[in-house]
């Protein structure tokens, strides 16, 4: 049973900074996106601040936010990395395979990713994570580098959205040959 600590906080900032888009696209009515929670049974709690400082996961998670985007379905999971090398180790086999089962239902799945020393957020298409794993899977690397990117998908900063994801959707469904959601 996998067991949950501090170090999982790490993405809390980038899932603060969706969940304010989130409600901003909400709003706005052009997307309605969900944070998916992961169900924990708590083990210790700091009695002074009431905060769970241990727990153990109930389940397997299947990825963090899931939606519709102008009738468009949408999930998406958010990673932070600090390195200009990205381990594939950060990405869980269940979860690919939900995103790979959500495509296939004509979905849109993608992760979005926290570059933390270089201040960058970038928008990883589904089919370019397939490219690594499958490279992983056939001995080749367990990481992929900044540099093997398409910068295209560096997200941009747009005024009043922090993670203005919905461009690189577009982007997305554009080189898929797919449908307008703008």
């Amino acid at each position: 049973m996998a067991t949950w600590n501090s170090r999982g906080l790490r993405g809390s900032t980038l899932e603060d900074m969706i969940n304010r888009t989130n409600e901003k696209y909400e709003q706005s009515h052009l997307a309605l996106i969900q944070k998916i929670p992961t169900p924990i049974t708590p083990v210790k709690m700091d009695k002074g601040t009431r905060q769970i400082t241990l727990a153990y996961f109930e389940q397997q998670s299947t990825v963090d936010y899931i939606g519709a985007v102008q009738g468009v379905p949408v999930c998406f999971d958010a990673k932070e990395c600090r390195a200009d090398t990205f381990p594939l180790n950060n990405i869980h086999e269940h979860q690919v395979y939900f995103m790979e089962e959500f495509e296939r239902q004509g979905g849109v799945s993608f992760i979005l990713i926290n570059y933390t020393e270089h201040h960058m957020l970038y928008y990883l298409t589904f089919r370019q994570m397939m490219v690594f794993w499958r490279r992983m899977q056939d001995g080749g690397r367990k990481s992929f580098r900044l540099d093997e990117l398409d910068m295209s998908y560096e997200i941009k900063p747009k005024p009043g959205i922090l993670v203005p994801y919905l461009d690189y959707i577009q982007m997305d469904l554009d080189r898929r040959g797919g449908v307008d959601i703008t």
